[in-house]
């Protein structure tokens, strides 16, 4: 039950779930032309999707210490580029099958290499990100 004059939760929601679908939608396409244009090679590592999910993880650590520390922003604006266009870009399912079609395939060295480098990149992304973003806005502050 809401309050009178309160939107329902469904009406709440609605935006939201709009505004993560077209940002999703964004998100995927920038992430698909750019393994058009840097596609992986049989066998390879697979570098276009590592280079999206590390850029997308120093993206969100940079986003969202702006978002939650730094600047007052609408409330769609979060679920559009952090769910939407950040969560449609990153790929961690494509990693997943990059890593299983490496091993599949024979190259079980360059398919852990990319588990363990692509984790440990991605985390390091978002902290190195959200550390600079941090320091870079405490100085313009004094």
């Amino acid at each position: 039950m809401t309050a009178p004059g309160a939107p329902s939760p469904r009406e709440g929601q609605l935006p939201v779930v709009a505004v993560v679908a077209a940002g999703g939608v964004l998100g995927s396409l920038i992430r698909y032309g750019t393994g058009l244009i840097w596609p992986a090679r049989a066998g390879g590592f697979p570098w276009a999707t590592f280079g999206i999910n590390v850029v997308g993880c120093a993206v969100i650590g940079a986003f969202l210490v702006l978002v939650t520390e730094i600047l007052t922003v609408h409330r769609l604006v979060r679920p559009f580029f952090g769910t939407g266009v950040l969560g449609g870009f990153t790929t961690f399912s494509t990693y997943a099958v990059d890593f299983r079609k490496l091993v599949g395939d024979g190259h079980p060295v360059t398919a852990f290499a990319y588990l363990a480098g692509t984790l440990c990149a991605a985390l390091a992304a978002v902290w190195l990100a959200a550390t600079a973003t941090r320091r870079l806005f405490a100085r313009r502050q004094t």
